[in-house]
């Protein structure tokens, strides 16, 4: 075996190794599971995790998960929480602490902390009998038969049992709170998910959007002119600001195959009653119209239904929305 199928092979394993552990923490999921994510739901304070060594860095994911998906959340690591971060958690708030052995000393003094305020604790850890398992209001046990490591030793199959079981809280939670995608892009509004999320059609407008209409009784001719200065593959047909029908490239290249006459108006050869967007739509929300009906673009209109513009797939695509 060569050394490239050799380290295939080792990653293979290791891939293997961590999901077969995966599979049977799916397998022991029951109602502390449930009851977990009942708890944080009915949380009317924050998340907080804690967390040492790889399951602070764990812990840390997934406060961000929650805090993403509707559940306010943040990390404590444990030497700060006994020198003065404990002060930030209020009676309101539930705590989720993880250690696979469930015997980290620092634990040993901040859950009686945390017992005394009537803070509700959720441990995961992978030892039913330990410290944290018997002094937790909610048990979720991560045990693995081994780590995916090939001595046995660097935690593995355990981190990725831990960052399973975290995530699977947090989105069942996210679920049940009919958290919705507007709500996710308020916490992300940066990049291509926020431009996804949040950009809606008029953002994207600009003169030659707003130009791209004539009249009924404009000449084949004039529609021609004004499609190619425009650019955006459709022309909206407009009559004292109501949207009377559409014109497009399409249309175009069979007039000209059909040898139309170049005087007729636009009137005539314009599709009635063509898909619209509102102006307040997502880029996004539009794209999948675009898709659904083999179209390119589309004619904006408010709420009054009066026209405003056109907008095409590329102007979407051009703002980093896909």
């Amino acid at each position: 075996m060569t050394i490239i199928e050799r380290m295939i092979e080792c990653g293979k394993h290791v891939i293997q190794q961590e999901l077969e552990q995966g599979a049977r923490l799916k397998n022991r999921l029951d109602i502390a599971f449930a009851n977990s994510c009942m708890a944080i739901q009915q949380c009317k304070g924050k998340i907080i995790l804690f967390g040492i060594g790889k399951s602070g860095h764990i812990g840390k994911k997934i406060a961000a998960t929650f805090a993403s998906t509707g559940s306010p959340a943040f990390f404590i690591h444990p030497a700060e929480a006994l020198h003065g971060d404990l002060g930030m958690i209020t009676e309101h708030d539930l705590a989720i602490l993880i250690s696979y052995s469930g015997e980290a000393s620092e634990f040993k003094t901040i859950v009686p902390l945390l017992l005394s305020k009537r803070i509700p604790i959720i441990a995961i850890t992978g030892q039913r009998n330990s410290y944290l398992a018997k002094h937790s209001h909610y048990l979720l046990n991560i045990n693995v038969e081994k780590e995916a490591c090939p001595l046995g030793l660097a935690p593995t199959s355990s981190t990725t049992n831990t960052l399973l079981i975290g995530d699977a809280l947090a989105l069942t939670v996210m679920s049940e709170k009919k958290f919705t995608a507007e709500e996710f892009a308020f916490s992300h509004p940066a990049g291509a998910l926020g431009a996804r999320l949040l950009t809606q059609v008029h953002q994207l407008m600009t003169d030659v959007h707003t130009a791209a209409y004539c009249s009924p009784k404009t000449s084949l001719t004039e529609v021609i002119e004004i499609m190619c200065n425009t650019g955006l593959g459709l022309i909206a047909i407009v009559e004292g600001k109501q949207l009377q029908g559409v014109f497009t490239d399409g249309d175009l290249r069979r007039a000209l195959n059909n040898n139309i006459d170049m005087t007729i108006t636009i009137a005539q050869l314009m599709t009635h009653q063509p898909i619209v967007i509102r102006h307040s739509a997502l880029c996004h929300h539009a794209l999948t119209i675009m898709r659904k009906n083999g179209i390119t673009a589309l004619p904006i209109i408010n709420e009054k239904q009066h026209y405003l513009g056109v907008i095409n797939q590329q102007s979407i695509q051009r703002a980093g929305i896909i």
